[in-house]
């Protein structure tokens, strides 16, 4: 049976069903579990939960007289909070790009301990929280509706201990980036941004010593990793929910190229679909971008020529386009240098053009040091400025790189 009770009621041995509230304020990372570590009971008592559904026949009943709602009044009181719910709007107005920058730190952080529970329950054989997975798309989805740069730009800024769960968050963010430039509506958006999520699942069934390998992988360490699409594909047949049939398409087939020669089932052109298709530029931009045990990641505008090099074969040549249509031919956090031998690194980009992004300039070349930032949006008119060329961080000395751009302690160098 199923009682909502005041948390200053949950016991030790009480099977917690439902954490009432949002996930974003959510101290842990299953929804459903047996509350039997004194730690978790004071975790929980301490945070700004209030309520808690808890399940009578796994655990623990509310002992004496108190305020419960019985599991009879549970569909009611449900029912009553999705009419509510419907009939509020998700904050999705545009924001600048520094507005949402401060969100999608928060939004980052939590989805990034959210695919941390996810990948370990995978790996230890439970079915995956498909509850959990869907709340963090919605939050992904909704920042990238409100600005399609500032999440996508500061996912990227991974550790390489974090790379496989930052990366799944990074691609769901990256696929509803890339599908609203392609027009999808917003049940295709979810979707898209649920398989990004998902598409790499599959490595928490890989060997740990061949995940995590700090350099090149062998032939046969290869040949195991080739099989994640698959593993994560069996993953997520035994989901404790359905998960839209687009999800496991993409994690299936996200490492097939159209000309035939990826895996794991060779597929041509006409046979990947849209999504797996998105799914694979997404993959590729985020992982070449990331800091990886073996080697650090190559700047964002650098990135987007290298894949212009490989997209003949490998690409769709129209999603390709709409990738870089979406996040820019220099994308936010690319180093530049100026026509006036200054240095500066992209902000945001502009409305009116893909080369002509807004960039901060802070230093001279002339004159060898550093000068105060100045923001300067290259599309504006009579602006004489352009950009030059693409500058490779590594040359330079400048740890503070990325909180140049972002504007955000702590995620320098």
């Amino acid at each position: 049976m199923l009682k909502k009770i005041k948390v200053e009621r949950v016991a030790p041995g009480m099977y917690i069903q439902e954490l009432c509230g949002s996930w974003m304020e959510h101290p842990f990372w299953r929804t459903h579990f047996l509350l039997n570590d004194p730690k978790d009971l004071d975790t929980l008592r301490n945070s700004s939960i209030r309520e808690v559904w808890i399940d009578t026949a796994k655990g623990r009943d509310l002992e004496g007289a108190g305020e419960a709602v019985m599991e009879a009044e549970r569909e009611a009181q449900v029912q009553a909070s999705l009419q509510a719910a419907a009939t509020v709007e998700r904050h999705q107005e545009p924001v600048s790009t520094a507005e949402e920058l401060q969100r999608a730190a928060t939004i980052c952080h939590k989805s990034r301990q959210a695919m941390t529970s996810i990948f370990g329950e995978a790996r230890m054989g439970r079915a995956v929280d498909t509850e959990l997975a869907r709340k963090v798309v919605e939050e992904i989805t909704d920042s990238v509706t409100r600005n399609s740069r500032a999440l996508v730009s500061l996912a990227r800024l991974k550790n390489a201990d974090d790379y496989t769960y930052m990366h799944s968050v990074a691609v769901c963010a990256l696929m509803v980036s890339l599908g609203r430039e392609l027009g999808l509506e917003e049940a295709e958006l979810m979707a898209a941004g649920e398989a990004g999520l998902m598409h790499d699942i599959g490595k928490a069934a890989m060997p740990l010593e061949v995940l995590n390998k700090p350099g090149k992988l062998t032939d046969e360490e290869f040949a195991v990793m080739k099989r994640h699409p698959g593993e994560g594909y069996r993953i997520l047949q035994a989901a404790d929910e359905a998960l839209h049939p687009i999800t496991l398409d993409v994690c299936l087939h996200h490492h097939e190229k159209v000309d035939g020669s990826g895996y794991p089932e060779g597929l041509t052109d006409e046979e990947i679909s849209l999504f797996a298709k998105m799914g694979a530029v997404c993959d590729v931009y985020d992982a070449i971008t990331s800091n990886r045990p073996y080697k650090n990641g190559w700047d964002p505008g650098e990135s987007i020529r290298k894949m212009a090099e490989w997209a003949d074969g490998h690409f769709d040549p129209k999603v390709f386009q709409a990738f870089v249509k979406s996040l820019g031919i220099y994308p936010v956090g690319s180093l530049v240098r100026m026509a006036s031998g200054r240095i500066g690194v992209v902000v945001d980009q502009s409305d009116e053009s893909l080369l002509k992004p807004v960039v901060k300039i802070f230093y001279s070349t002339s004159s060898g040091c550093r000068i105060p930032p100045r923001i300067v949006n290259l599309s504006a008119p009579h602006h004489q400025d352009a950009i030059a060329g693409r500058e490779d961080p590594a040359a330079w000395p400048f740890p503070d790189l990325d909180e140049l751009w972002s504007g955000l302690p702590g995620h320098a160098g």
